[in-house]
């Protein structure tokens, strides 16, 4: 729920949290809430919302203003919403693809050939969406729902790679700087934000990875 987090922290809003123990089947209670039993899960005045981008956009969107992103009914806020929108897909759907394909990646050397193939798309496709992040997104000076959406997996890339028994490649960020340094001045704002570094354990996401790792291999 790191986006989640990250939104609500943002904006300042109250709530209570629940932990659930994902190594364990879900409570029957839970089940009730997301029968997918996936998290996280929001309850908001008797409505449950599910999944984290929609929930964290939710959030973004159930207050009268934010810094997160422009208000609906005006051309230029539309504009702004549209540009953040399409950052956004172009991260998920070029780049944060290989995330998860070079953790279960049959060999190192496929993980490795899956982390160049995502540095290539931040590289090409990515890195032109950044030129006016001063230091986030479309220049503004404060976190916008670009990085909320996008920060967890930004830290995780950044970080993984150098951790003991790494579950993803070195690849997939050596050289971003030299290469991509819009993107890497923005991701580096990004994650030194409280906001989005206050919850993440780095330790802790990086043995779950090496599980799914060898869950995959063992699978392959």
């Amino acid at each position: 729920a790191h986006r989640v987090h990250i939104a609500l922290a943002e904006l300042a809003l109250p709530f209570e949290e629940e932990i659930i123990d994902y190594s364990k089947p879900r409570t029957p209670e839970y089940l009730e809430i997301n029968s997918s039993g996936r998290v996280p899960a929001m309850i908001y005045n008797g409505h449950i919302i599910i999944e984290s981008a929609i929930i964290a956009q939710f959030l973004a969107d159930s207050v009268a203003s934010t810094h997160l992103i422009p208000r609906t009914g005006e051309a230029q806020g539309a504009l702004v919403r549209e540009r953040i929108a399409f950052f956004v897909e172009t991260y998920f759907s070029k780049a944060k693809i290989y995330y998860y394909r070079a953790i279960e990646a049959r060999t190192d050397e496929d993980a490795e050939d899956l982390g160049k193939r995502y540095f290539d798309a931040v590289v090409t496709d990515v890195e032109p969406l950044l030129r006016d992040a001063r230091p986030f997104f479309n220049g503004s000076n404060k976190l916008t729902v670009a990085e909320v959406l996008t920060a967890s997996f930004i830290m995780r890339i950044f970080m993984l790679p150098f951790t003991e028994d790494a579950p993803l490649p070195k690849s997939m960020i050596v050289g971003l700087a030299e290469n991509a340094p819009n993107f890497y001045v923005w991701a580096q704002a990004t994650m030194k934000h409280p906001s989005v570094n206050s919850i993440y354990n780095r330790d802790v996401c990086a043995a779950e990875m090496r599980d799914r790792r060898e869950k995959a291999r063992a699978l392959a």
